[in-house]
């Protein structure tokens, strides 16, 4: 490879190809969405249905389980909306690339001011009357994933 001020591509640069980002985002982006979509319309609404006397072990449960799929999706989803408007490109200067890094804030903060304390109440102690406010607060989460299922679709697009 040639020296990176001749105009050839480093290795690095070649690492973070904005294409290779882009799907990496893309794909951690619309299953994430998937994935809200089943709990908020599949898994949330049988909640009133488990015993209360379980619920707090049950939910404590879900969490742990449920951080093993999310964790490693959202850390992606992170990191590469990030890099999308970071590393030099064509979707740096983009404004859907910005959007979609601003939704990805607003997730996490819904997440850590909305969710967080409800998923508490109900895994810690068991609180039935936490799980219609987690069930409407989790559609701000499911209308942002949805809204940047949409935008990484519009920036595969082109």
């Amino acid at each position: 490879m040639r020296a990176a001020g001749d105009g050839a591509r480093t290795d690095r640069e070649d690492a973070l190809e904005p294409g290779l980002v882009l799907l990496v985002n893309a794909a951690a982006t619309l299953m994430l969405c998937g994935l809200v979509w089943f709990v908020q319309l599949v898994h949330y609404p049988l909640l009133p249905d488990a015993d209360p006397a379980l619920l707090a072990r049950y939910m404590s449960q879900h969490q742990r389980r449920t951080t093993w799929v999310v964790a490693p999706l959202a850390a992606a989803e992170t990191i590469s909306a990030a890099a999308l408007v970071a590393i030099p490109g064509p979707l740096q200067a983009s404004w859907l690339a910005r959007i979609g890094l601003g939704l990805v804030v607003l997730l996490w903060l819904s997440t850590w001011r909305l969710q967080a304390p409800l998923y508490a109440r109900l895994s810690q102690r068991g609180h039935v009357s936490a799980i219609a406010p987690l069930v409407g607060s989790n559609w701000v989460r499911t209308t942002l994933w949805s809204a940047r299922a949409l935008l990484v679709l519009a920036l595969l697009r082109g």
